[in-house]
């Protein structure tokens, strides 16, 4: 099987289902975003990392790919069985959370992102997370969306700060609190 199939040449893609679709819809956006996102999240694997947040990142990357299906089929003409998301893949980011929160102190401002390379790679992950959050809404205001899917960008982006904050915890890095000029 080869990779490149030409069809896409004159700027245009086809979705699960069969619709071409111009590759700029907004719909591409979507996906392409939590593409994006998904190898981002990689990134973050390939650090060291604990073992148990690997096991994690590879829990949300494979929801990932749930998500992108979703996204990637028209929901007027697929006929195609993909895998959805449930409410426990939220609860388990919520449960990650609030575990790693039990050994961080308390937030008292923002912080800037950095500290720690690693650290940095969670905060780029959180902002590309709340593009992809933000493009899905916009798609659902047109187009079928699984609230599911909208949900769990939206506690990922809050999931990876709280690792961003783990993580800076567990390298030694140093957080910096925002403190506003006044």
């Amino acid at each position: 099987m080869k990779v490149y199939t030409k069809t896409g040449d004159k700027g245009q893609t086809s979705l699960i289902g069969g619709t071409r679709v111009p590759k700029h819809h907004m719909r591409i956006e979507a996906y392409g975003t939590v593409d994006e996102l998904n190898s981002y999240i990689g990134l973050i694997r390939d650090q060291q990392i604990s073992g148990d947040s690997k096991k994690i990142l590879v829990e949300i990357q494979d929801r990932l790919f749930t998500i992108g299906s979703s996204l990637a089929s028209d929901p007027e003409r697929s006929k195609m069985k993909i895998p959805d998301l449930k409410e426990e893949d939220i609860t388990l980011l919520e449960q990650e959370m609030d575990r790693m929160n039990e050994t961080l102190p308390e937030m008292r401002s923002f912080v800037l992102p950095g500290g720690h390379t690693t650290v940095s790679y969670c905060h780029i992950a959180r902002c590309v997370c709340r593009r992809a959050e933000r493009l899905t809404i916009h798609l659902s205001e047109n187009s079928f969306v699984a609230e599911l899917v909208i949900i769990y960008l939206n506690r990922l982006s809050d999931y990876l700060f709280v690792l961003s904050r783990k993580l800076s915890h567990e390298l030694n890095a140093e957080e910096i609190p925002w403190k506003p000029r006044m």
